[in-house]
């Protein structure tokens, strides 16, 4: 069974975090914290903008900022076939 994360970098998708920072609902002038992580692709992230379409619709703290960081695990010419396989001992 392969590995989804592996299987999603294969595919094109890279490791996407991203801190959001939004303002309590019963206090607004703080501001709380949250690490956001998943496969995404770069530079629309389509499941961050859906995840904060969701945030924005259902829950009642308001969005602050957005900041992203994307790295770019496996890329075509990292990836190499081995023809062969040998043992020693």
């Amino acid at each position: 069974m392969t590995d989804r994360g592996f299987s999603s970098q294969l595919a094109g998708f890279s490791l996407t975090t991203a801190e959001i920072l939004y303002r309590l609902p019963d206090h607004p002038s703080l501001l709380q914290s949250f690490i956001w992580q998943d496969y995404d692709t770069h530079p629309r992230f389509p499941r961050l903008q859906t995840f904060l379409d969701f945030w924005s619709e259902n829950l009642e703290g308001r969005l602050f900022k957005i900041m992203v960081a994307h790295r770019k695990l496996i890329g075509p010419a990292e990836l190499k076939l081995v023809s062969g396989e040998y043992r020693l001992n």
